[in-house]
């Protein structure tokens, strides 16, 4: 998944403008983070790890898959309503399938009630969350907070422990 994310990155991402792209890049990987730190003991969903171990995946998930999606998913960001709609599909589908495939080779387990299904829909809102932050960041910082809490309440993760 790394190997193909950094070459369709290298491919279609606008690596001249990678600056115009950065704070929402980090708002992603800030995002994993987050979760990573919030429900390190209520853990929803976890990677087997490909390579190394559980620490390793998530870094490379964190600082290189998350980011670069990031670039290549607003790099591409069409104009058009029709086009626009296509555009979060197409991710949604993407993530949403390679999260499929993670399920049935046994790369990713869920738990507390986390399920693929949920994973789609949390896609659903991240994707438009993504652009929002890339328009009007301290809108979809409040929004986040929001939604963390939300999800947070619904699987009954512990606030901080």
């Amino acid at each position: 998944m790394a190997f193909f994310t950094i070459w369709a990155s290298y491919r279609w991402g606008d690596w001249r403008n990678w600056q115009k792209y950065h704070p929402t890049m980090m708002y992603f990987s800030l995002g994993n983070l987050l979760y990573n730190f919030l429900c390190a003991d209520h853990m929803l969903w976890s990677l087997t790890p490909d390579l190394y171990n559980n620490g390793f995946t998530e870094m490379l998930y964190t600082f290189i898959i998350f980011p670069a999606t990031a670039l290549l998913f607003l790099t591409n960001y069409p104009e058009g309503r029709k086009k626009i709609v296509f555009h979060y599909v197409q991710w949604i589908l993407i993530y949403g399938g390679m999260e499929y495939i993670y399920s049935l080779t046994n790369r990713i387990d869920y738990d507390y009630g986390w399920s693929l299904g949920w994973s789609v829909l949390f896609d659903c809102i991240m994707f438009p969350m993504l652009k929002l932050f890339s328009v009007k960041p301290l809108l979809a910082y409040g929004i986040s907070v929001c939604l963390t809490a939300f999800w947070m309440k619904l699987f009954h993760v512990p606030f901080l422990g």
